[in-house]
């Protein structure tokens, strides 16, 4: 019997499972949407909600407990200047999970999730400046 054991294991160590969550959620934050399977994005949903909930208290005290959480400070940023005051009037429900189909080499099910309010020109805008920066780098050599 399993009463008390909330939450999926995924074949996973509880490290191990951590920094797969605290990943997930740093590409949330940053795309505002991504693709996973259904499990996870249930998973996800609550722990991105409760960052969401302490970037909109915006205290110095919240901001630590997320850079603990998922220790991407610029991510972290993101939560607290944008997303975070986009939700000030809302009182949770921040995320939306839509099924996907399944995915073609193993049948597992897909899922994608998202904010609710997200901004559509955020999808792939961290990566185009993560290439940028880095093609100005090898230039700047």
């Amino acid at each position: 019997m399993r009463h008390g054991f909330k939450g999926r294991r995924f074949a996973r160590s509880v490290s191990h499972r951590k920094s797969m969550f605290a990943n997930l959620a740093v590409s949330l934050i940053e795309h505002e949407q991504i693709v996973t399977t259904l499990p996870k994005a249930k998973d996800l949903r609550p722990i991105v909600e409760k960052l969401v909930t302490l970037g909109k208290r915006g205290d110095l005290h919240a901001r630590r407990q997320v850079i603990a959480q998922i220790g991407n400070e610029p991510v972290v940023k993101r939560l607290f200047d944008t997303i975070a005051p986009r939700y000030a009037q809302r009182n949770g429900g921040y995320l939306r999970i839509m099924k996907a189909g399944f995915r073609k080499g193993d049948n597992a099910a897909m899922a994608v999730i998202e904010f609710v309010d997200r901004d559509t020109s955020a999808k792939g805008a961290g990566d185009r400046a993560r290439v940028e920066a880095e093609a100005g780098e090898t230039e700047a050599a």
